[in-house]
């Protein structure tokens, strides 16, 4: 194969290990080779050589059950997709709580049988990140570190959602519909993923009306995600009085009960938003804002191995401006609910830019 690419040797094991190390054209040239030849790495033998499982560890959470629960497992699908496409596997593993996730990690690393980890469920100040970074040991976090003092140092490698962003476009396309009195359904204060959903829907409304901290607290419920609570809260709030004009709510859970309770109160053309786009949402016709799980997936690839990587870099190689990902969900308005697009001049539906419309 070398001598069909021209080049030695070593440039092809660079080009099969290390990609990122060598030159646009001369990987090409090699690719081409190795097509042509129908060349296929030996999996075996590369991990004898290289010393190096080629897994990737991650925690298999409880079974979430309800609304919302399908999240992690589209994750994992898109995660395992795109590693299989770098010649890495993933291994999954239970544990009873984050001491018992850490043992995990310590038994996997001192018996080689991965090379890092993802972290998911993050958490407050949470003690597994904290435990790896001492460690050493190469991971990257699905949702941000909260409450870390150095939650940007490029040794804590994360990528998230940017749920804030997804929360204030949902808000905005209820604003832009002539809505005022926009409540938000959340979980109890807290929650780092919740809050800073929260803060997106606060932005909102703040820049287009100039709320403050009381008429803010108005307009907000809390209610512990699954469709009950959600579906008490809300019609707790309206039989106050309290005279809502629509609700973006923190999760599709939380979203599916609001839709229920408000129906149920007779009022069928309520707008409801939620979040995650579940396959729920869809199937209701419940509009969602979608957090891009496919993207994500391979964002947390991108983060472990390098851009074109196919295998674990060490800990501490990414560099300051490279280490975290912040991807913008996409919020999806649907026509069969009560949030059509209004008609514009002219007759032309109008959208924002990360909108976009799907057909049920």
């Amino acid at each position: 194969m070398a001598a069909r690419a021209g080049v030695s040797r070593q440039t092809v094991s660079n080009v099969l290990n290390s990609p990122e190390v060598v030159r646009p054209a001369t990987r090409n040239r090699v690719q081409l080779a190795i097509d042509e030849l129908g060349y296929r790495p030996h999996a075996s033998a590369r991990r004898l050589r290289t010393r190096q499982s080629s897994t990737i560890g991650i925690r298999l959470d409880p079974v979430a059950g309800g609304i919302s629960g399908s999240i992690l497992d589209r994750y994992l699908h898109a995660l395992v997709a795109h590693a299989d496409g770098r010649s890495m596997r993933i291994t999954l593993f239970t544990a009873s709580d984050p001491a018992d996730e850490i043992a995990h990690y310590a038994r996997l690393r001192d018996g080689a049988d991965i090379d890092g980890v993802v972290v998911t469920a993050t958490q407050y100040d949470d003690p597994r990140i904290e435990w790896l970074a001492r460690e050493r040991m190469p991971f990257v976090a699905f949702g941000r570190p909260w409450g870390a003092e150095r939650a940007d140092d490029p040794d804590r490698l994360w990528v998230d959602v940017d749920g804030r962003a997804g929360v204030r476009a949902a808000t905005e396309h209820l604003i832009g519909r002539g809505l005022t009195r926009i409540g938000f359904l959340g979980w109890p204060a807290g929650s780092g993923t919740g809050d800073d959903r929260r803060s997106g829907w606060e932005a909102a409304m703040v820049t287009a009306f100039g709320l403050g901290a009381s008429a803010l607290a108005e307009l907000t419920i809390e209610a512990t995600e699954g469709v009950p609570n959600a579906r008490i809260a809300v019609e707790r709030l309206l039989a106050s009085g309290a005279g809502l004009d629509a609700l973006v709510c923190a999760s599709d859970a939380l979203g599916l009960g609001a839709m229920m309770a408000v129906r149920e109160a007779g009022h069928p053309h309520f707008p409801v938003i939620g979040f995650d786009n579940t396959p729920v949402a869809k199937a209701v016709g419940l509009s969602s804002v979608d957090q891009r799980l496919d993207v994500v997936a391979r964002a947390t690839l991108e983060l472990l191995m390098g851009p074109e990587g196919t295998r674990v870099l060490p800990h501490g190689s990414a560099a300051a401006d490279a280490a975290h990902r912040l991807i913008t969900p996409q919020l999806i308005v649907r026509r069969s609910s009560h949030l059509a697009p209004v008609e514009e001049a002219g007759g032309s539906k109008a959208f924002d830019h990360n909108e976009r419309e799907q057909e049920e």
